[in-house]
């Protein structure tokens, strides 16, 4: 079991920060269903973490708005059999949705001059187009 999850860069998150609940869970398994708990939920609380740094903290806060409860961030692992293997699919799915939303946004994309030859073939191709049209529009006689 790591004791850290790596999230991007210098970011790690560690273990004792995370809250962990067990349940039965739906799906494939038989009758191993009805009698284990392995489903998982994974539980960060991102607004309180000392882990990540403020400015990293509040990006996070305002991307995964939709997804926090009072700053906590809860995933639901239940998709194999073992609990071992969905804890490790819900550490995985919390090192993603946090390293998404800590990234740096995207530069701005600067909007570059289209160069004056490819503008006087576009509307040479546009005179050209509209000449064949109108040559099929007259009647004949």
């Amino acid at each position: 079991m790591p004791a850290e999850i790596h999230v991007r860069d210098s970011v790690s998150i560690p273990e004792t920060e995370l809250g962990w609940r067990f349940s039965r869970s739906s799906g494939p398994g038989g009758q191993n269903v009805n009698k284990t708990s392995t489903a998982v939920e994974l539980s960060f609380d991102v607004a309180e973490s000392p882990s990540l740094p403020d400015p990293l903290k509040q990006r996070a806060l305002q991307r995964l708005s939709g997804r926090l409860v009072r700053g906590v961030l809860t995933i639901r692992a239940e998709d194999y059999r073992s609990q071992a293997r969905n804890r490790d699919a819900a550490r995985d799915r919390l090192a993603a949705v946090l390293s998404e939303a800590i990234a740096p946004p995207p530069k701005k994309r600067i909007p570059k001059k289209i160069p004056r030859g490819i503008n006087e073939r576009r509307l040479e191709n546009k005179k050209r187009r509209s000449g064949v049209k109108r040559a099929r529009s007259r009647r004949w006689d």
